[in-house]
């Protein structure tokens, strides 16, 4: 049953631990900040948190380990590579969309992807909460 509450319990974590380093830097823009992108990764929180938690319990040659590992780096790549990109391809289009047609402005969310050190935290967050659930388990 911990492996249905685990990630749950990692996305609320991570989405209260994303809020408050938002309203820590920005204040009260922080509300309209949620979403894709920032600090720590939510996706990467929850499923290394399982992927950690899989591997504290069953040990780290256990095929279930092997095949979260894969689908972690998928999920980091896809994080970093190609949702920044959308960001990047996002920031490109609103810029020509004022320019062409300043009244009617429908602006695209450029935050998409996460940095490095966004990831790394989700990796740490969810590794932390794994070895905490491991504790009382």
């Amino acid at each position: 049953m911990i492996y249905v509450i685990l990630p749950f319990l990692a996305w609320i974590i991570a989405g209260c631990c994303k809020f408050a380093v938002n309203f820590l830097r920005n204040g009260r823009q922080a509300k309209q900040l949620i979403g894709y992108g920032g600090f720590p990764s939510t996706h990467t929180t929850v499923l290394s948190s399982v992927v950690f938690f899989a591997g504290f319990q069953l040990g780290w040659h256990s095929p279930v380990v092997t095949l979260g590992l894969g689908t972690l780096v998928i999920l980091i790549i896809d994080a970093h590579g190609l949702r920044r990109k959308v960001g990047e391809q996002a920031a490109i289009l609103n810029r020509l969309q004022q320019k062409v047609d300043p009244e009617h402005v429908t602006l695209l969310r450029e935050r998409m992807g996460h940095s490095w050190i966004e990831i790394g935290g989700g990796l740490a967050l969810g590794a932390f909460l794994a070895w905490l659930v491991c504790l009382f388990c």
